[in-house]
């Protein structure tokens, strides 16, 4: 499964890089294939593990700040391996296509 995410913390002050920073490290140690951009971070694996990483992404920022908002899109396509990456190259191959 491919999981679209941002955990965002609330209430902790104007800069919350520190927490964002932590959130992306435990996504980074996790060894599972991710991503992250200017607004979220996708993240494949099984749905056990992505979930789990989510989630200790979120007690990490909670454990600072004291609210977490979190958003999570998945794309649940059993079968499917890479999407992180063959989704991207699809579209980019239409687009040679002119």
């Amino acid at each position: 499964m491919l999981a679209a995410f941002s955990v965002t913390p609330l209430g902790a002050g104007d800069s919350v890089g520190d927490l964002v920073a932590e959130a992306v490290r435990i996504v980074r140690e996790s060894g599972l294939p991710s991503e992250t951009n200017a607004m979220f971070t996708n993240l494949e694996g099984d749905w056990d593990e992505v979930m789990e990483v989510i989630h200790r992404c979120v007690d990490a920022v909670g454990a600072r700040a004291p609210r977490v908002s979190v958003v999570i899109k998945i794309d649940h396509r059993p079968g499917v391996d890479d999407a992180l990456h063959e989704k991207v190259e699809t579209i980019e191959r239409r687009l040679g296509q002119d």
